[in-house]
């Protein structure tokens, strides 16, 4: 298998931990979120880690150059060495522009971004429909995954509850807020040659055929 070096784009609810998941295992990459970066970096307890743990327990943003430490931190880790899938990350065209930098320093590009795209009106009704096992954390949904009983869990009887970041006034800022993030990221990984756009409203597996289907062109296989 070639060497990957990916990022995968979406919005909130499009499914990118699904999908990133099943991409790391077929073109052995590591998956890996903005989420686990900071966790992985604050439990090995990293000069860096520990600046971000600050801002977290703040609840305020961590800043770029920070953030940007603790990707090259990552990065630079032995399970990359075949490549790597970031997922929500970079954020923000100064992020992106960064990581080109670091990646050229190293010698190295950019295989492919994938974008997958989703509208938002289907996001909202797959993100305000969703309920959570308070216990377990199983997934259920108001339409697509109903429980067996009204508000309890299949599996280990634990209540269901709504997310607070999965109301619809929520959620809509949300997407409100990617949208403005992602626009100019999206434009300058077009113009780059890099953009791999795939409709997210598909099921899981046409998403998934459509990506691999994408990359294996992208690396000649």
């Amino acid at each position: 298998m070639s060497f990957l070096q990916l990022i995968l784009l979406g919005p909130p609810g499009a499914g990118k931990g699904t999908q990133a998941a099943r991409i790391g295992a077929e073109f052995k990459v590591p998956p890996i979120s903005t989420g686990d970066m900071f966790r992985e970096a604050i439990k090995k307890k990293t000069p860096l880690g520990e600046q971000a743990e600050k801002y977290i327990k703040a609840g305020e943003l961590v800043p770029d150059e920070l953030v940007l430490g603790i990707v090259r931190e990552r990065l630079n880790a032995p399970d990359t060495a075949q490549g790597f899938l970031l997922d929500g990350f970079p954020r923000t065209l100064p992020q992106a522009v960064a990581l080109d930098q670091y990646l050229t320093e190293k010698g190295q590009t950019l295989t492919a971004v994938i974008n997958i795209e989703v509208d938002p009106e289907i996001l909202v009704e797959r993100l305000s429909g969703r309920r959570i096992c308070q216990d377990c954390g199983g997934v259920y949904h108001v339409v697509t995954k109903k429980e067996r009983q009204p508000g309890i869990c299949d599996l280990c009887q634990g209540q269901l509850i709504q997310r607070s970041d999965d109301y619809e006034e929520t959620v809509r800022n949300r997407l409100t807020v990617y949208s403005q993030q992602t626009a100019p990221l999206i434009e300058y990984y077009r113009e780059a040659g890099l953009l791999l756009t795939v409709d997210g409203a598909q099921s899981i597996d046409d998403v998934y055929q459509a990506i691999a289907t994408g990359l294996r062109k992208r690396v000649g296989q």
